[in-house]
């Protein structure tokens, strides 16, 4: 098996589409071979490209309280890989970011993923994840029917504001989906 490290920088120094992307290259994930979650999530936006770190906007925030967890429990890579589809931000598309390049997760996701040797519980945030690990679908009804992927996988919407909206329109999620996906996040830790 090679090296994280190797692969991390065989990853930084990635210009596969950097033509592409707006702000340039810059790689943003957190993995250790020790992680017991994954987060499978879409790509990058702005502010996690300048910052650096993932999820360090608003949608980070609202994940980590669905999560039930702290921002130092997430930002604890023996905890949690954060690992999306696409690695670098991909820029502004009709309504919102553009999607993840498809380039990238053919190039770094299976090699990445090779590398957690202890994971217990995934959790695919958004379409594009969902349709990358289960197959085609809609996110809406993989979210209503999460517990067909249980005990080792939850389907989440992206935690973005628009989120929100469904939310409003989807009760059941909070009532139903919150309880399960926070005792699966603390059974995955122990």
């Amino acid at each position: 098996m090679e090296s994280l490290d190797s692969l991390l920088d065989e990853i930084r120094a990635c210009r596969v589409c950097s033509e592409a992307l707006p702000l340039g290259p810059r790689p943003v994930l957190q993995i250790s071979p020790s992680a017991r979650i994954l987060i499978a999530s879409q790509a990058p936006g702005t502010k996690v490209h300048h910052s650096g770190v993932p999820f360090d906007d608003a949608s980070g925030d609202h994940l980590r309280e669905w999560l039930g967890v702290s921002r130092q429990e997430f930002y604890d890579p023996a905890k949690f890989a954060i690992v999306p589809m696409g690695l670098c931000y991909p820029g502004r598309g009709a309504s919102g970011d553009a999607p993840p390049r498809s380039e990238c997760a053919p190039l770094w996701r299976g090699r990445l993923l090779n590398q957690l040797s202890d994971l217990r519980l995934t959790l695919l945030i958004g379409s594009y994840a969902q349709i990358a690990e289960l197959g085609p679908g809609k996110m809406g009804e993989r979210v209503r029917n999460f517990r067909e992927h249980l005990p080792s996988v939850i389907p989440l919407p992206h935690p973005s504001w628009r989120s929100r909206h469904w939310i409003a329109q989807n009760p059941w999620f909070v009532d139903e989906v919150f309880p399960v996906l926070r005792k699966a996040v603390r059974e995955a830790l122990a």
